[in-house]
């Protein structure tokens, strides 16, 4: 197995393309805590699943825009199995709306969620990192932060800002044996796209060049290789996994 005697933390693991990252780590071998804002039966079930397949799994309930939250979580990965070699930073919202009416909530909600929290974990799991002389950090993107798309103007900064803060985290880092990578997927069949998946029905379909929309295994195989010892020597790049959307053909 890739991953045996790694242990790793993962953001919004609960659910979603989150739930599949941690279901890809854990057959690979690696220990996984997740971390989940609110569904605790949700969480409960996804570490009984992990262990009844002979995995070992943490769920942690935080508020990833809290940074000490955000602490306190690290420090339980690491009281119960001493360390972390993988941080995945998955969790992520979206509030769509037009600028011109969009509240200041939803602007914030969305910047600390799919930004701030990057920082939070990133800055609480450096330390261990950099004495043990290797990581693999790999932080959500998404398309959304090259391409724009009306409404989503909170969405693309705080991906944008994710990206950015990729690449000086992976230059801050790599000669501590730590990578930094982004993953950025296109449409990916979520409860979180559903509603944006539905109303624009078979049109999406049809601008993805492979003429399918993408699972949360097309995101969660893309984050494995990245947390695996093949891409050692690859930092501070964003994988784009979205069946060609970005190409901009027809």
């Amino acid at each position: 197995m890739k991953l045996a005697g790694r242990v790793a933390l993962v953001t919004g693991g609960s659910r979603g393309i989150g739930k599949a990252i941690v279901w890809a780590l854990a057959k690979e071998g690696a220990k996984v805590a997740f971390v989940y804002r609110s569904n605790q039966e949700a969480a409960d079930k996804l570490v009984a699943d992990l262990e009844l397949d002979q995995h070992e799994a943490l769920a942690i309930q935080a508020d990833v825009k809290d940074k000490k939250q955000a602490d306190a979580a690290v420090e339980k990965v690491l009281e119960k199995w001493e360390k972390i070699d993988i941080l995945v930073n998955n969790a992520g919202i979206i509030r769509d709306g037009l600028l011109a009416l969009m509240e200041e909530d939803m602007w914030t909600d969305v910047i600390e969620t799919n930004l701030n929290s990057v920082y939070n974990f990133c800055h609480a799991v450096t330390r261990p990192m950099m004495s043990a002389r290797y990581g693999r950090v790999i932080n959500m993107s998404s398309v959304a932060a090259s391409y724009s798309n009306p409404g989503q103007a909170n969405y693309a900064a705080s991906k944008g800002g994710v990206e950015g803060f990729t690449r000086c985290f992976a230059t801050e880092l790599a000669r501590r044996g730590v990578t930094v990578n982004a993953v950025a997927p296109g449409f990916i069949e979520t409860d979180m796209t559903e509603a944006v998946v539905n109303a624009a029905g078979a049109q999406i379909k049809k601008a993805i060049p492979v003429r399918r929309l993408g699972r949360p295994d097309d995101i969660s195989n893309a984050v494995l290789f990245l947390a695996s010892e093949e891409s050692s020597y690859i930092t501070g790049q964003v994988l784009t996994v979205d069946g060609g959307l970005s190409l901009g053909g027809m």
